[in-house]
Formats: C-alpha cells, sequence, structure tokens
C-alpha cells in the first residue's frame, strides 16, 4: 500500500482541488484507496467528497492547569511561577456581586488559552492546590464519500497538538487501508511546514506539491522543497494555474530543475474549477473535459505510474451543463 500527500507551502494554491481531482481519478481507475484529510486546522475535503459519517471520535490534547479555590492560599507563587503570564488574580466568576455590584470574593485563576501545559506551577504551589486536567481538543471521523473510505478530522478553536490529531488522522487512514486491502493512501495535507505538515508528510511514499506562478507562491516552494528535502522524502511538484504569470512558471520550473525535483503538471486556469467547487464537485467530475480536468488527468497518470499504480486514460465526456 502506497501513500500521496499533497501538499502546499502556503494556502489557496488549489491543493484541495487537486486532491479531490485526484480522488475522482482514482476511484474512475477502480484503484482501492482510503482518502484523508489531514488539515485538521481548516478541513475542507469532505465538502467536495460528499462523505456520509459513520464514526466519530474525541481526540484529547494537551493539557491545562486548574486551581482549587478551596486550597489555595493565594500566596501568588503561581503567578511567579508562570512563564507564558496564564495566571492573574481576579474576581472569581463563580461567586455572586453583592448589592453595591462587588464581587465577594478573589482569586488566581488560569486563562487555558495561554496555559502551555508545562505544569511548572503545579510543582511550585505549597498547597498542592494545582492539578493538570486533559483537554477536549477536537475530533476525528471515519466516513464514506461517494469515492471511498474518508478519515478526517476537526481541531477546536484555540486549541494546540494539531501534529498530533494529523498524526492520529493518518494511523486510521492507513489501519483502514490495511484492514480493506487498499492500494493507496491520499493524504490532503495542511499548508506551510510546521509540525502538521511534518506529521502529514511521515511515512508518505511521494509528496505532491502544488504550487502556483506568484512571488509568494515560488517562496514558500522552495520552504516547503526544503522541508521534504531534509526528511528524504520524494517529491513531484504541480504548478496549478501556470499560465496566469508564464515568467513565474519558468522561474518555478527552472528552481525544480536545479534542485532534481520533477515538475509532472501544469493545471492552466480554469474557470470551471471554480463553478465545480461551487456545486461541490471536483472539476474531472463536474466537466471532464474542461482544460484542467485533461491536466488532472495526464498528472494522475504521471503520479499512478510512479506509485505502481494502474491508470488507464479516462475518455469519458460529459455534455455541457445549460
Amino acid at each position: 500500500m502506497k501513500q500521496l500527500v499533497i501538499l502546499s507551502g502556503k494556502g489557496g494554491t488549489g491543493k484541495t482541488s487537486v486532491a479531490a481531482a485526484l480522488a475522482h481519478l482514482v476511484d474512475k481507475n477502480r484503484v482501492h484507496a482510503v482518502l484523508a484529510d489531514a488539515d485538521v486546522d481548516a478541513p475542507n475535503l469532505e465538502l467536495v467528497l460528499h462523505s456520509r459519517q459513520i464514526e466519530e471520535h474525541e481526540f484529547f490534547g494537551g493539557a491545562v492547569a486548574i486551581i482549587d479555590q478551596a486550597r489555595c492560599q493565594a500566596c501568588g507563587t503561581c503567578l511567579e511561577t508562570c512563564r507564558f503570564e496564564a495566571i492573574s488574580y481576579q474576581p472569581l466568576p463563580s461567586h455572586a456581586q453583592d448589592g453595591d455590584g462587588r464581587h465577594e470574593a478573589a482569586g488566581y485563576i488560569v486563562d487555558p488559552i495561554a496555559c502551555d501545559g508545562c505544569a511548572a506551577c503545579v510543582y511550585q504551589c505549597p498547597e498542592q492546590a494545582i492539578h493538570m486536567e486533559v483537554q477536549l481538543a477536537g475530533h476525528w471521523f471515519r466516513s464514506h464519500s461517494r469515492y471511498g473510505a474518508f478519515i478526517h478530522a476537526e481541531l477546536k478553536p484555540a486549541q494546540e497538538n494539531s501534529g498530533k490529531l494529523v498524526t492520529m488522522v493518518k494511523q486510521q487512514a492507513r489501519l483502514l487501508g490495511l484492514d480493506s486491502g487498499a492500494e493507496l493512501v491520499i493524504v490532503d495535507g495542511p499548508p506551510g511546514i510546521g509540525c502538521p505538515v511534518i506529521s502529514a508528510a511521515a511515512g508518505a511514499d511521494l509528496a505532491l506539491i502544488v504550487t502556483e506562478p506568484t512571488q509568494a507562491g515560488i517562496y514558500d516552494l522552495e520552504r516547503v522543497l526544503q522541508m521534504v528535502q531534509h526528511f528524504r522524502l520524494p517529491a513531484m511538484v504541480c504548478i496549478n494555474k501556470a499560465d496566469i504569470y508564464p515568467q513565474g512558471t519558468n522561474e518555478i520550473k527552472d528552481y525544480c530543475k536545479k534542485s532534481g525535483i520533477e515538475v509532472i503538471g501544469s493545471i492552466p486556469y480554469d474557470e470551471e474549477v471554480m463553478r465545480a467547487m461551487v456545486h461541490g464537485e471536483p472539476v474531472t467530475a463536474y466537466r471532464p473535459a474542461s482544460a484542467a480536468s485533461r491536466a488532472m488527468v495526464e498528472l494522475w497518470e504521471i503520479l499512478a505510474a510512479s506509485l505502481g499504480c494502474p491508470a488507464q486514460p479516462i475518455q469519458e465526456k460529459v455534455e455541457e451543463c445549460s
């Protein structure tokens, strides 16, 4: 079973549009695949896969400090210890206000967003009035989509540990693939080069990096290529909207050639991609004869050869929608 991870150095390059199209083409070629959306901070692949949720599981991330007000003696040790300014002395929200509008009591409280979970305050508290409490950070799901089994997740707002949740998504996709005899796992990774991206790329057989010919796109492509090369992950590049800035496209090709990275696809700007997204469809399903769809088919054929998957040229045509 092979793993293909789709990455981009920045958001907005069309990574998810490419991932959705590949999911459709893989299904059309009768390749048994498991799909995974590893962009847990902003998941949206399910919008075009029309998935039906089968299972929902809780994901617990880091822990935050909780102060037991009954044991706290308001000595201020925790305030002095905390390096993240997560502890403050404030009116206690659990106490009612008196007739003059003043709170009956005040004490030290922890801001759960600012708390880093280091537990330094727990060890320094002389009254042992502080403990760590694990937080519900998000959920992960197993769903069935029109193109096969689908594993995805969603991190709650202001929660960290997205890298751990990405790892969970990939592990579940891999296990499901092994159990079902899948030939391929397609992972729609998060943008950037941070911990979630490293987690998404770990263990993959091939990374497809989607970029665009803009100044920001070129710069971020260089960063993500450096990241995958650091981890010795084989990579190929696809240039989306390649015809909107030919000079930038040539710069990308020159950079990739010098870096020994193959550019395997140049997808033209095509308004059918936008229309397909509005209708919640991969462009290859919505308009198989469009310029972008034909470029996607060529892209998949090269990827399939690299991954050892069967890929027959798709000749299906559909009538233009009125």
